[in-house]
């Protein structure tokens, strides 16, 4: 019989995660900053997750081992950064070794609220990638994001007052836009793994569209391209607009529009017969997404042709 897994641990405060990890109370219910100096090496016995109600930032520096991006393993020897946004399930896979040194910045959603920050922190992306989607920092990364991290640290240890909060929420999101900046660098200077999967996502589009999936299914979600490529949606997408401008869902409705020109122009379905084997219900529907794409409408676009 197939062993069960157990459910995720759910923490729902700062003062949780300080008891789980062992840490002192924390100085404050809404935030901590912790350093790790000498963390010992370790492999779990099992596999081990957990959900928790609040952002955690997780910086690692020194670490041995590999990064799984993907389906590739890449060797690094600098530093790592990975986000979790408050409900986002973190899972540790059985015989898997960290060791490193680092810091761990978790903040609650209420520390964030009445300021700009609470809005703009659901545009980083980053917050929903994969744990294995981490953001590599260069050493001149590293030493930029470890001095923010230790201007938090100081507020959070010194005595509160009426600027702490302001101050630190402005470090914080410095923090978030120079995670913003180094990802985009990691997109591009790992362009060669980012191609691939470009590459990867064209030969996926095309099979699907010449399947009978489209008929059965419809356009193929973004979240069942990214699970094709092993890959989160969010970080599938921002990859996507690094490289070419575009997002995921934009490359979907590019490759129909590809193969709506080509049975329009070698074939006498008609419209409402290829907006059927592409998926559509709504002939009208097809019309007017393909006229947004080409500032023509499937017949003009054929006439065209003629």
């Amino acid at each position: 019989m197939k062993e069960r897994k157990a459910p995720p641990v759910t923490i729902n405060s700062i003062s949780e995660l300080h008891h789980i990890m062992g840490y002192d109370k924390p100085e404050h219910p809404l935030i901590s900053v912790t350093k790790h100096t000498n963390e010992p090496s370790m492999i779990l016995d099992g596999p081990i997750s957990f959900i928790a109600n609040f952002y955690i930032v997780m910086m690692k520096s020194e670490v041995n081992g590999k990064l799984k991006y993907g389906q590739n393993y890449y060797d690094f020897d600098e530093g790592i950064l990975a986000m979790l946004a408050p409900g986002q399930v973190l899972s540790i896979d059985n015989g898997q070794q960290y060791s490193g040194k680092g810091w761990l910045l978790a903040f609650h959603p209420d520390f964030v609220r009445n300021y700009p920050l609470s809005k703009t922190i659901k545009n980083y992306g980053f917050f929903a990638y994969n744990i294995n989607e981490a953001l590599h920092l260069s050493k001149k990364e590293e030493k930029m994001m470890e001095g923010i991290m230790k201007h938090i640290q100081k507020e959070y240890n010194s005595s509160i007052d009426q600027f702490s909060h302001d101050v630190m929420i402005s470090h914080l999101d410095l923090l978030l836009n120079y995670s913003n900046r180094f990802y985009n660098r990691q997109f591009l200077t790992r362009k060669s793994a980012s191609s691939n999967q470009l590459v990867k996502l064209d030969d996926l589009l095309t099979d699907y569209f010449r399947s009978d999936k489209i008929q059965k299914l419809g356009l193929p979600p973004v979240h069942y391209i990214s699970d094709k490529l092993n890959v989160s949606a969010n970080y599938l997408s921002d990859m996507l607009r690094s490289l070419t401008g575009q997002s995921t869902q934009q490359h979907i409705h590019n490759k129909l529009i590809e193969v709506a020109k080509e049975s329009l122009t070698t074939t006498q379905l008609s419209v409402s017969e290829i907006a059927y084997q592409l998926g559509f219900e709504h002939p009208q529907s097809f019309n007017k997404l393909f006229k947004s794409k080409t500032n023509l409408s499937p017949l003009e676009f054929r006439s065209s042709f003629n």
